[in-house]
């Protein structure tokens, strides 16, 4: 029995039939839904939403174009608050918003195919629409702040307009930001202009304290991007396993029954979240962390000020509020999962039920671990079981387990360790070209840009986590590596690689570090052929960033060596950047620069060609 049914007895239904009843059962205890979601986030908020919505599916529309959709939207509600039984009333959040979008005679003009999706029926309908959404769009101009002056006026004259245009900026460029996290966005940047219009240099401080809000925005957006992307591609269990182990560590003095109350709760407010749903996200969160709030002594005694704020605020808060302390004298869990006689008694007879308890217990005495780790223990912990449960002395089958489990688990402190060691020893660049190497020949097939690109998030993520203490460097770097590798693995959806990295995307959610770490030269390679044109060096070599310049020169040289021949020692790598660093250095010297690295650059080619035995 795989993993990803690890928990399933929290859930008893489908994932669909699931999701439906909820709805039902909303909808029949409120008559109207947007009624009710409307009364429960009042005017202002209820509108701030609504534009997030319009703006994140409509992406090229403009702020005064959406507002016309978010007043049809208001209008509908609050004549529903006044007659919920109005025939309009009736319909589903999704529909409203959908239908609205649909009547926009423009559409296929401003939006091509997308207008296509208004003949599909829903869900089908909304599952097209977020197809089009574009993550990074370039058809968007940067951000232009107003003039000091103005923009303090604004505030004061047009404040709901002024943050409306912030909200609307923020969620057209991010269309898979939630809006919980947009609208607390929005809250410090009021803040912010409550604190500097205050301030002699309006623009030097708000300039100061744009750069956080920026920061927090990318960091935030590509988690929640990522929370979708394993929800949809590894289904709701595999999600729910992650977020148990996540909150069991975070929540290590809660007991399990809660943590089972609020996973479910999370399971629906993430599927809200990620399908664009996000008025019932924002109600849905802001019930939760209302939930959470009325229960500080049960969940954390680190949540305290975050419940102290306005709704708004709260959610962003408890969420990036740090683990609560562990509670003192924890029992050894050796006892209960390994010597206690009755363990396959329990297994077998509560098979998930069993195992959800273990993740909860294990991920509570580890806050050092990640939470993939903690699932790889899981899964290690139920192939064992399965294989011993069926033997005549299943104690002596399972007896060596804790030596098992502690070679595992360091080896993956011991990845660790050996690429902090690197990055701090050797620094930034030498890290940046040992990842390459590795990476080139795991996957040659990818652009020499794309594997800089990868190879400069490797570098980002070295530089924050080998820089915390040991006890954090685990679940930072394989929490960061993964969202790497899921950006990775969409592209490899539309673009394969190999198979090798299809393996490691689809096999297994815990396991795909670990995967991606192993894997070897891709065999089943065939290089391209050799084509001098794409070996080029000239004068920037030798201007005034020289070692910038001549840092990224050598790296595409090397990739570009490695994809030809993916083989490639070490020894032959030190030759050939050697022979780049002398070549650079007599041709920086000469006063025909350009004819140096014409011809020492072919010299180069020839002695690299020979060095790797290419023809």
């Amino acid at each position: 029995m795989k993993w990803v049914t690890l928990i399933s007895f929290i859930f008893l239904l489908s994932s669909a039939r699931s999701r439906n009843l909820q709805r039902v059962a909303r909808e029949a205890e409120h008559k109207s839904e947007i009624a009710h979601r409307y009364n429960d986030l009042k005017e202002e908020t209820f509108k701030a939403v609504t534009m997030v919505t319009f703006a994140q599916y409509l992406q090229r529309c403009s702020y005064e174009g959406l507002s016309k959709l978010v007043k049809d939207v208001v209008d509908l509600a609050q004549k529903c608050v006044a007659n919920e039984d109005a025939p309009e009333c009736t319909k589903s959040l999704p529909s409203i918003f959908l239908d609205e979008i649909c009547q926009i005679e423009t559409l296929r003009d401003s939006y091509g195919a997308m207008a296509d999706c208004c003949g599909k029926a829903d869900p089908e309908r909304n599952e097209c629409f977020l197809s089009f959404k574009v993550t990074h769009p370039d058809f968007i101009q940067p951000y232009q702040r107003p003039a000091a002056d103005v923009i303090c006026k604004e505030y004061q004259d047009n404040r709901v307009s002024l943050l409306g245009q912030f909200v609307y900026a923020i969620a057209r460029r991010n269309p898979f930001l939630y809006a919980p996290t947009i609208l607390s966005l929005a809250a410090d940047y009021e803040h912010a202009l409550q604190s500097c219009c205050k301030e002699t240099d309006i623009s030097a401080c708000l300039d100061e304290k744009a750069i956080p809000i920026k920061e927090k925005a990318k960091k935030v957006s590509e988690k929640q991007e990522y929370s979708c992307g394993i929800l949809k591609k590894f289904g709701e269990r595999t999600f729910q396993a992650d977020k148990l182990a996540l909150l069991s560590q975070k929540y290590p003095k809660a007991p399990f029954s809660e943590m089972v109350t609020i996973l479910h709760k999370i399971k629906g407010i993430y599927k809200e979240c990620c399908e664009g749903d996000m008025v019932e996200c924002m109600d849905d969160r802001a019930e939760l962390m209302t939930y959470i709030c009325s229960k500080q002594d049960v969940f954390s005694s680190k949540i305290k000020h975050c419940c102290e704020r306005p709704v708004v605020e709260r959610s962003q808060c408890i969420i990036e509020a740090e683990f609560d302390d562990k509670p003192e004298n924890l029992p050894s869990l050796v006892e209960r999962y390994i010597q206690d006689k009755e363990v396959c008694k329990r297994f077998e007879a509560g098979h998930d039920a069993f195992l959800s308890e273990f993740v909860y217990e294990y991920a509570r005495r580890h806050p050092e671990f990640s939470t993939q780790l903690i699932l790889r223990v899981a899964k290690g912990y139920e192939t064992l079981l399965e294989k011993c449960c069926k033997t005549d002395n299943p104690a002596e089958c399972y007896g060596n387990a804790v030596e098992e489990l502690d070679k595992h688990i360091k080896e993956n402190q011991e990845v660790v360790r050996i690429n902090c060691e690197l990055f701090t020893a050797h620094g930034e660049q030498d890290f940046l070209k040992t990842v390459l190497i590795r990476y080139t020949k795991k996957m040659p097939q990818v652009s020499t840009d794309t594997l800089l690109d990868i190879g400069k998030k490797m570098v980002a993520i070295g530089s924050k986590c080998c820089q915390l203490p040991e006890d954090r460097r685990l679940p930072c770097s394989e929490g960061r590596l993964s969202i790497l590798i899921q950006e990775m693995c969409k592209k490899q959806e539309i673009t394969p690689i190999n198979d090798n990295v299809a393996h490691c995307c689809s096999d297994s959610y815990a396991s795909r570090r670990p995967c991606f770490t192993a894997l070897g030269v891709d065999t089943k390679y065939v290089p391209p052929p050799f084509d001098p044109n794409m070996f080029s060096f000239d004068e920037k070599l030798c201007s005034a960033a020289p070692f910038a310049e001549r840092e990224l020169k050598q790296m595409k040289l090397l990739v570009n060596l490695i994809k030809r021949k993916p083989q490639m020692t070490e020894e032959q790598i030190t030759t050939i950047a050697d022979g780049f660093t002398a070549m650079v250095d007599k041709c920086c010297k000469q006063p025909d620069i350009e004819t140096c690295f014409g011809e020492e650059g072919a010299n180069l080619i020839v002695q690299s060609r020979a060095t790797l035995g290419i023809g």
